[in-house]
């Protein structure tokens, strides 16, 4: 079974997928959302078809603090999207810092400028489910779902 990682954005949704075995998370693409709700239903059930998802983690905001972030709203309802047809699991996790994380790899790995952008959502979506992949090992601690 593999996990999906997901960042959602308001038209970005960074994706990231693990091994078979759930060890580590690799950067999968970044899928631009569009307008039309049964191209996006369609997308998704077909790579949670192709890679076989056994489960979805959904990057939550939240503030520094632990509270809810502002866009805790519309992540709640991307995840209840997704629920309503994926037909496997959907957990929340602690995405604090992850575009942090992978802005300062980004420029360790010295990327042009341009593919900044491309990568960026992705690499936080790796960051948010190699952090979940990871506290199922017992190696960190994640929050409980919000």
């Amino acid at each position: 079974m593999r996990v999906l990682g997901i960042d959602y954005g308001d038209r970005n949704v960074g994706l990231a997928l693990s091994d078979a075995l759930g060890f580590t998370a690799q950067p999968l693409m970044t899928y631009r959302l569009t307008d039309r709700e049964a191209e996006d239903r369609a997308f998704f059930e077909a790579l949670i078809r192709k890679h076989e998802i056994g489960r979805i983690v959904l990057g939550f905001p939240l503030r520094m603090d632990g509270s809810p972030g502002t866009r805790v709203e519309k992540t709640r309802g991307f995840a209840a999207w997704l629920m309503s047809f994926a037909g496997v699991p959907v957990e929340y996790w602690d995405e604090r810092l992850t575009t942090h994380q992978a802005l300062g790899l980004i420029h360790e790995q010295k990327v042009k400028q341009k593919a900044k952008k491309a990568v960026l959502n992705q690499i936080s979506a790796a960051l948010i489910l190699q952090g979940y992949l990871d506290s199922r090992r017992g190696h960190a601690n994640g929050p409980e779902d919000r």
